[in-house]
C-alpha cells in the first residue's frame, strides 16, 4: 500500500471517528439540556483535563528518557517528548496501536538512538504500563467493589475480560525473558500451525521476527532485574501517567458541576473503562471508548451532561493526541532538516551524526 493511500485511509478513519463520536453523543436522549449544561461549564476544571493530558505525555516521556539515560544516551527530554507524541499519533491511527512503537523507535533512531536501544526502552515502558494499569485497576476495584457492582451490573464482565487480557501480557513477557526457550518453542509451533492452515505465508520470516522480539524482551528484562532503582522509577512514571490519563474523567465530572459520586469512584470507573476498551483492535479503541463511557457513567453524569462530557473527555484523550502528533511529525522534519544543514558545515561529522565527541545520541565514552 502506497504512503499516499495510507494517509488517505488514516484521514478517512479520523473523519469517521469524529462523526461516530458526534452521532453517539448527540443521539443521547439526555442532550436536551445541552446549552444549559454548556453555560454552567467551569473552564478551570476543563483546564484540568489539559493538565491531565500533559501529565500523561510528560511522564511517558520521562520513563523512556530515564531508561535511555541509564544506559548512557544523553538525549534531551523535549526530544523524547516529541518522539513520544509521534508514537502516540501513529498508535491512534493504526489498528491495535500496531504502528505506534515502530514509528517511535524510528523517531528515536533519527535522534541518534540505535534501534535496539530504542526498542529496549519501549519494551520496558510497555511492560511497566501493563503491570501498573492492572495493579491500579485492581486496587481501585477492590476499594470500591460494591459501588462498581451496583453501577455496572451485568457489564462487569467487560472489565473482567479487559483486565485479564491486559494482565496476560505481563506473565507472557516475563516468561519470554526468564523462560525464553518455552515461549520460543510455543511460538514456533503456533507459526507452523498457522502455516499449515495458510494463515502464515512466511513461516521463516515470522520465526525470525519472533526470535528478534524475544531477544529484545530477554535483554531488557534480565538487565532491569539487576536495577531495582530503575524498576521503581519506571513504576512511578507509569503509575502517574496512567492516573493522568484516567483522571481526566474526574475533571470532566466537576467541570459540569456534578456531585453525588466521590471522585475515587469516578476514577475507578474511568480506569476500568480504560482496561475494558484498550484491547479493542480499532484505532484509538474507537467505538468501545465512546459506548463504554455512556454505559459506565450512566447516572453519574446527570442533567443532560453525559453526551457533552463524552465529547470533551474524548477530545483530551484522543483527538488532542492526533493534533499534537501532527505538529510533532512536522516539527521533527524541520528539526532534522536543520540538523542536516549543520552537518554540512561541520567538518568530520558524517551523515548519521557520528564522529564528533559529545554527540548526544551516543553513550558516554562510546560511539553509536
Amino acid at each position: 500500500m502506497s504512503p499516499k493511500v495510507k494517509k488517505i485511509l488514516s484521514a478517512l478513519f479520523i473523519l469517521l471517528s469524529v462523526s461516530a463520536v458526534l452521532i453517539i453523543a448527540f443521539s443521547n436522549p439526555e442532550m436536551g439540556n445541552a446549552w444549559e449544561a454548556i453555560s454552567r461549564l467551569d473552564i478551570l476544571w476543563v483546564g484540568g483535563l489539559l493538565l491531565c493530558w500533559a501529565v500523561y505525555v510528560l511522564f511517558e516521556a520521562m520513563g523512556t528518557w530515564a531508561c535511555l539515560r541509564s544506559r548512557g544516551y544523553g538525549i534531551s527530554l523535549p526530544r523524547v517528548v516529541g518522539t513520544g507524541l509521534i508514537g502516540m499519533y501513529y498508535s491512534d491511527i493504526t489498528p491495535s496501536a500496531a504502528g505506534g512503537q515502530p514509528m517511535q523507535v524510528n523517531s528515536l533512531r533519527k535522534a541518534g538512538i540505535p534501534v535496539e536501544y530504542g526498542t529496549l526502552a519501549l519494551t520496558v515502558r510497555f511492560v511497566m504500563n501493563q503491570f501498573m494499569v492492572c495493579a491500579i485497576g485492581l486496587g481501585l476495584f477492590l476499594a470500591n467493589r460494591d459501588f462498581v457492582y451496583a453501577q455496572l451490573g451485568g457489564a462487569i464482565w467487560a472489565a473482567r475480560i479487559g483486565w485479564l487480557i491486559n494482565f496476560a501480557s505481563v506473565p507472557l513477557v516475563l516468561l519470554a525473558a526468564f523462560r525464553r526457550k518455552w515461549i520460543q518453542k510455543l511460538a514456533e509451533r503456533l507459526i507452523r500451525f498457522g502455516a499449515r492452515i495458510r494463515l502464515v505465508r512466511d513461516p521463516e520470516g515470522a520465526t525470525a521476527r519472533i526470535t528478534e522480539m524475544l531477544d529484545t524482551y530477554h535483554e531488557a528484562l534480565t538487565e532491569m532485574a539487576h536495577r531495582p532503582k530503575e524498576i521503581f522509577t519506571q513504576m512511578v512514571c507509569s503509575g502517574i501517567s496512567i492516573l493522568g490519563l484516567t483522571g481526566s474523567v474526574v475533571f470532566a465530572y466537576y467541570a459540569f458541576g456534578q456531585s453525588g459520586t466521590p471522585w475515587p469512584q469516578v476514577l475507578t470507573l474511568s480506569c476500568l473503562l480504560f482496561v475494558s476498551a484498550s484491547y479493542t483492535p480499532l484505532p484509538g479503541a474507537s467505538g468501545a471508548q465512546e459506548g463504554g463511557f455512556l454505559l459506565y457513567f450512566k447516572g453519574i453524569f446527570r442533567d443532560g451532561t453525559i453526551g457533552l462530557a463524552l465529547l470533551i473527555w474524548r477530545f483530551f484523550t484522543y483527538y488532542l493526541f492526533l493534533i499534537a502528533g501532527v505538529f510533532a511529525v512536522l516539527g521533527e522534519k524541520v528539526l532534522l532538516k536543520a540538523e542536516q544543514g549543520r552537518k554540512k558545515h561541520t567538518p568530520g561529522l558524517d551523515d548519521a551524526g557520528e564522529g564528533l565527541p559529545g554527540n548526544s545520541g551516543a553513550p558516554d565514552g562510546e560511539t553509536v
